[in-house]
């Protein structure tokens, strides 16, 4: 585990898939999934497998208060300049507090820095606080905004990262 101090009295703890400090949010993360889109959650909580999520490719990041995670996400490669984010995560108890976008955010900056040029991720139908995130932070829909969410199987999003500045 890696730790970073953050201003505000929080830490960013980069751990692999195994760490103890992961398994909640990744156990909370699948009943989530789980009550949103039934037994297919399953399969895509073991879609990947961990070393995917590991350096110099991926990351796994916490975000910790106090000791405890409250936030996490991670990325992994996507193609030759692409990193995709997965498992993008709020404690239950901690959410409405922005940390989701701290956490995109802080994956945006890890990304850049290992040379990505741009970021993908895919969200759930039945996941609109994940749509209106990334749409707030700057992803460029790869799908029609005005169809029924439910008429569509994935919702896929990509985002330009420019040196130093963040989005482009």
């Amino acid at each position: 585990m890696t730790s970073v101090a953050e201003p505000a009295g929080a830490t960013w703890a980069r751990v692999g898939a195994g760490h103890p400090l992961a398994r909640p949010m990744l156990a909370e993360l699948e009943d989530e999934y789980l009550r949103r889109y039934g037994a297919s959650a399953r399969r895509e909580m073991t879609r990947y497998p961990a070393g995917d999520f590991a350096p110099p490719d991926g990351v796994l990041l916490l975000l910790l208060e106090d000791g405890d995670p409250v936030a996490g996400g991670a990325f992994r490669r996507y193609d030759a300049t692409g990193a995709e984010l997965k498992r993008i995560w709020t404690h239950s108890a901690h959410r409405r507090r922005g940390l989701a976008r701290r956490v995109v955010t802080e994956l945006e900056r890890i990304a850049r820095a290992r040379g990505y040029r741009r970021v993908f991720l895919t969200t759930g139908s039945r996941q609109p606080e994940a749509k209106a995130l990334y749409l707030s932070a700057g992803y460029t829909p790869l799908f029609d905004t005005a169809a029924d969410p439910e008429s569509l199987d994935s919702l896929p999003f990509e985002k330009h990262l420019v040196d130093g500045a963040g989005a482009g």
